[in-house]
């Protein structure tokens, strides 16, 4: 035990401060220390020394629940804005978000008229709403952010985001437009983009310094050559980013140079690996050149990026009506039938899949446990037979055969048994 420790221990309260504070004086940083002198401070009337102790442990650590405690009852009756604050936090920390948001709008309430204060709550209240996914409330909030002064560009920044989110790109724009006018730095990059966003390109080239939001915007205007000449302008390091052979792309495809446009998309795609953008480009290129079963394919693979798996689906249908042999084809409508749940169609396209590889181990073995699923024993038991002889050790034909036989048999199923005992013996 140290001596402070000891000196608290028989209620040498005075000392045991001084002990702890001489202790701190060497670790500044200790959350404990800092815990010890914050209950003691408070002890000896030492208000506040305690409110220090335990603000510096929540900036040490913003989910201490104690120190929150310990100034929210500090507050309690001093300060009814900074109760409510801490109170607010605790209930933020416990995930309690509907008591947090009362609690923050009392300390609103609480404050008077400090606008530095008002902002800093609802800032809070702002990101609390987003949290729990009500996205027009945070907006409301972050709105009056703003109407009761606040000059931050992250706020305006924030708000134009939300607005996105909202499908409501004119809220977006306007609320940076204001911040321009404001003169708030660091607007017109994200202006421009959201310009660009909402086919606006002559408002993008008012305001943006950016070589490749430039180039955007000439193209979005088809004027090629202009976008072209700053393409070519650019330097080498440049060139080997993503944004250049997206550009880039979109050049040759307004050209109508389609082969030379799906070339760049490959080099774009190693850059990017799996951007939904790779296979909207390729989809609109293939689409020009009639080539539907291609544009098919690749919608599909966007929106499995996208997460549209529903849509994928009809995609790749459309594409096996164009070529119902095609393997990539066939296995990704397996797949995203199994996915989705849609056991039924899964194995058709599994069964498909076999007739155009009948040594697939996996349509085998997903064949195996839809047999199982819909009560065909038998059934799994020839799949799982075939998938024995190309893969002996599979896990799966190990755990199951033999049961499966087993069900078979008591099933009353003499004939599946007399079937493989002639088998044998030829």
């Amino acid at each position: 035990m140290s001596i402070a420790e000891q000196l608290e221990a028989e209620e040498k309260y005075a000392e045991a401060y001084l002990e702890y504070k001489k202790q701190l004086s060497h670790n500044a940083n200790d959350i404990e220390l800092l815990s010890h002198l914050g209950h003691l401070a408070l002890m000896l009337d030492k208000t506040e020394d305690a409110i220090s102790y335990y603000t510096k442990i929540i900036t040490l650590d913003k989910t201490n629940t104690m120190a929150h405690e310990q100034l929210m009852s500090i507050f309690e009756h001093s300060d009814r804005f900074k109760y409510y604050i801490y109170r607010g936090n605790l209930n933020i920390l416990q995930e309690h978000y509907t008591y947090a948001i009362n609690d923050y709008k009392k300390a609103v309430d609480a404050v008077g008229g400090d606008e530095d204060k008002i902002i800093a709550a609802r800032m809070v209240l702002g990101s609390i709403y987003e949290q729990i996914d009500k996205k027009d409330k945070a907006i409301d909030e972050y709105i009056q952010v703003i109407d009761h002064g606040a000059k931050d560009l992250y706020i305006f920044l924030k708000l134009a985001e939300l607005y996105i989110k909202t499908d409501y790109i004119s809220g977006a724009i306007s609320t940076l437009e204001k911040a321009k006018e404001q003169g708030i730095e660091g607007i017109d990059e994200p202006l421009a983009g959201y310009y660009i966003k909402a086919s606006m390109p002559e408002k993008a080239l008012e305001v943006t310094k950016d070589t490749l939001t430039k180039i955007r915007a000439y193209m979005d205007l088809e004027e090629n050559e202009k976008a072209f000449e700053l393409l070519n302008s650019l330097d080498e390091k440049s060139k080997n980013t993503p944004q250049y052979f997206a550009l880039l792309a979109q050049y040759y495809f307004q050209k109508g140079m389609y082969e030379e446009a799906l070339e760049t998309v490959n080099k774009y795609e190693k850059i990017n690996y799996n951007s939904p953008l790779v296979y909207q480009m390729r989809a609109l290129i293939y689409e020009k050149q009639e080539d539907y079963f291609h544009e098919h394919v690749n919608w599909a693979k966007y929106n499995i990026a996208k997460g549209e798996k529903d849509v994928a689906i009809s995609e790749y249908l459309n594409a096996f009506q164009i070529n119902d042999k095609n393997i990539q084809v066939v296995e990704s409508l397996a797949f995203l039938y199994d996915e989705t749940n849609d056991k039924n169609k899964a194995s058709e396209f599994f069964e498909k899949l076999l007739d155009l590889e009948p040594k697939n181990k996996t349509a085998l073995e997903k064949l195996a446990k839809f047999r199982d699923y819909i009560g065909d024993y038998e059934g799994a038991v020839e799949y799982m037979e075939r998938l024995a002889q190309i893969d002996p050790k599979n896990q799966y034909v190990a755990l199951n055969l033999e049961k499966f036989k087993e069900k078979v048999e008591n099933s009353g199923n003499i004939m599946y048994f007399f079937r493989n005992l002639f088998k044998g013996k030829m």
